[in-house]
């Protein structure tokens, strides 16, 4: 008999479960005892895989509570759920049947199960999340300091940007608290800004944002920021390549390392001037950069071993 899996769609308040190959369905609420419960009628069932939706941090206490009773948990990405909906023809929505589609997403894909972060990954994560914000409200503020605009505005957004600027500081220091007071992931900063292109705020990035860096081959860990290429091929038509998915604002920072490496870091300056006379498109070029440096990244961190290039 197969394994069961189970799929678990999230809301704010509970948990619609539906469990494969049985068909069975319930819900449970979304608080501590209501996950307990889960936790129990789960455990019984010995499952192969339990998928929970990413729904914007609901699935969190979820994922913890049931990865603490070791349970196999993975977390899946609502678009490739919804995609997925869309091609079995289900238009109906209700959170019963998304938790059908999700364990039949799952029994279709059959993803692997990842270890759970840390409170301190977490911490870490949310950290680099905030600050990140904190940066985009301050470009925000400057865009609109260059609007003709009253005086009157025009001192409140100083002191929007001051208040901001100080806020950034903090969170620096709280960030470099945690990063350098830590010797493992002290090392790993280390490690990480030994490439040429890679500053503090890259490597804290990758730290807080992709934990399994070093962990997974070339092509998963390529995959999880969004910078495998996708093919698009039909009979003898072949469209283009593109990247897609993945977690954004791993992608975003590795545009930028890629943007420095491409002019200070010899090897990956020459590999994209390579491309660049084959013919590839800037952008494209970049993107290979990225997906390189990345490459690199997690061979030194799986390796242990300082960027070493003469």
């Amino acid at each position: 008999m197969d394994r069961a899996i189970v799929g678990i769609d999230v809301s704010k308040d509970r948990l619609d479960v539906h469990v494969l190959p049985a068909g069975e369905a319930f819900a449970v609420a979304r608080d501590g005892e209501g996950i307990a419960a889960l936790v129990e009628r789960l455990g019984a069932l010995h499952p192969h895989l339990v998928a929970i939706e990413a729904t914007g941090g609901f699935e969190t206490i979820v994922a913890a509570g049931l990865g603490g009773a070791g349970l196999p948990v993975v977390v899946v990405n609502p678009a490739q759920v919804r995609a997925f909906a869309q091609a079995l023809g289900r238009r109906a929505k209700t959170d019963p049947i998304d938790a059908a589609v999700i364990a039949r997403f799952v029994e279709a894909t059959r993803p692997e199960p990842r270890t759970l972060p840390d409170e301190a990954v977490r911490l870490l994560a949310d950290l680099v999340a905030r600050r990140r914000q904190i940066v985009q409200m301050i470009a925000a503020e400057r865009q609109r300091e260059k609007r003709p605009t009253p005086k009157r505005v025009k001192r409140s957004i100083a002191r929007l940007v001051a208040a901001l600027e100080k806020e950034l500081a903090e969170l620096d220091g709280e960030i470099d608290s945690q990063v350098r007071g830590t010797p493992a992931w002290r090392a790993s900063e280390d490690l990480l800004r030994s490439v040429p292109g890679v500053g503090p705020v890259v490597a804290r990035t990758l730290l807080g944002e992709l934990p399994e860096l070093g962990r997974l081959d070339r092509r998963q860990i390529a995959a999880l920021a969004g910078l495998a290429p996708w093919t698009r091929q039909s009979g003898t038509w072949k469209g283009k390549s593109f990247i897609g998915g993945g977690r954004t604002a791993v992608r975003a920072v590795l545009f930028t390392a890629a943007l420095v490496a491409s002019r200070y870091n010899p090897p990956l300056k020459a590999f994209r001037d390579r491309l660049v006379a084959a013919g590839k498109p800037k952008m494209v070029a970049l993107i290979a950069v990225a997906r390189k440096l990345l490459t690199i990244l997690n061979a030194i961190l799986r390796d242990q071993t300082p960027w070493a290039h003469a």
